[in-house]
């Protein structure tokens, strides 16, 4: 089975839904493996194969995933995760070495992505607009009293992810008090408009964009999309593509975008799968087949747009049973 497709998927989690794609994408030429520091991620169950690891910030961690991917014959890794994916960046070469291929950015992009305030700076420094943003809340009160800038305002950890610690903010006691408590504070502006959200995908041979799915959002649940429809925008497509080409990701990227006044921000990204990429699957944008393309040594086709409007997707729960042996 040398020949064979095997993929793994790190810190699984919930997403049983990637998993399963790349089962359906495999059509049997591999086995997709995923791993978990938790016996409770329920996403370990649908995968052919699963390891229980220890937690990423543990002594020794790279060696076990590297000797899971050697046993296993693994030819493409990716994590769902974002403290895993710099990990991933880092040890590309290490990966590389023993024939598998890390599904990743450049360490130096996937940590733009991860500083909010330097994603920020990098915008607008290629001339893209951007959410207006502070580090230094007295520039920012001196903003507000030249009137560029009002409440109410987003205080958000400048390194954080899945919308954790984000308070909406309407007075300058509340920014204090925030700042006071706490380390690493951003404050951005409030987006009154649409936001939408392009799942994309940028072959990891041509290093051309190949994919990108654009919905909007209409409902979001813990940093999550939870509702959403398919739409299509030329702009907006020739924006992401530009965009991408100024920043060199590859791989797998989410990307959230505002549009205010008909006018496009682009706020933040995700070097990985986003939590509504199903929303793109089931579209017939398929990244996971695209994956497997690549890693069969195939450079993908672009299908930029090719799918349909006026899709929606919504989320709801479902249960995974599961019992010990013990």
């Amino acid at each position: 089975m040398n020949d064979s497709m095997n993929i793994l998927i790190l810190s699984c989690g919930t997403r049983n839904k990637i998993v399963q794609y790349f089962k359906t994408e495999l059509k049997g030429r591999g086995k997709v493996i995923a791993t978990d520091c938790s016996e409770l991620a329920p996403a370990l169950y649908d995968a052919d194969k699963h390891f229980i690891v220890p937690r990423m910030d543990e002594e020794g961690y790279v060696d076990i995933i590297l000797s899971i991917c050697k046993e296993n014959n693994i030819k493409a890794v990716l994590s769902l995760i974002d403290p895993e994916l710099n990990l991933l960046a880092e040890n590309r070469q290490a990966f590389l070495d023993i024939g598998t291929t890390p599904i990743v950015s450049e360490s130096d992009v996937v940590e733009i992505c991860f500083d909010k305030y330097i994603m920020c700076e990098f915008l607008i420094k290629n001339g893209f607009k951007t959410i207006r943003s502070y580090i230094d809340k007295e520039e920012f009160y001196k903003d507000v009293e030249s009137g560029i800038v009002d409440y109410p305002v987003f205080v958000k950890p400048v390194k954080g992810s899945a919308s954790i610690n984000i308070n909406k903010v309407s007075a300058k006691e509340e920014i204090d008090l925030l700042f006071d408590n706490h380390d690493n504070l951003m404050i951005q502006e409030f987006m009154d408009g649409i936001e939408y959200g392009a799942d994309c995908y940028i072959d990891m041979i041509s290093n051309e964009t190949v994919a990108i799915f654009i919905k909007e959002k209409i409902k979001m649940r813990a940093g999550e999309t939870d509702k959403s429809v398919s739409v299509k925008d030329d702009k907006l497509f020739e924006l992401i593509k530009k965009f991408i080409k100024v920043s060199g990701f590859k791989g797998i990227i989410d990307i959230d975008i505002f549009k205010v006044d008909g006018e496009y921000y682009i706020s933040e990204v995700n070097p990985r799968f986003g939590g509504g990429y199903p929303h793109g699957y089931e579209s017939g944008v398929s990244i996971p087949k695209m994956i497997i393309e690549n890693i069969a040594g195939n450079i993908n086709e672009n299908v930029i747009g090719k799918y349909d409007e006026g899709v929606y997707m919504m989320k709801y729960n479902e249960v995974k049973i599961f019992k010990t042996t013990k």
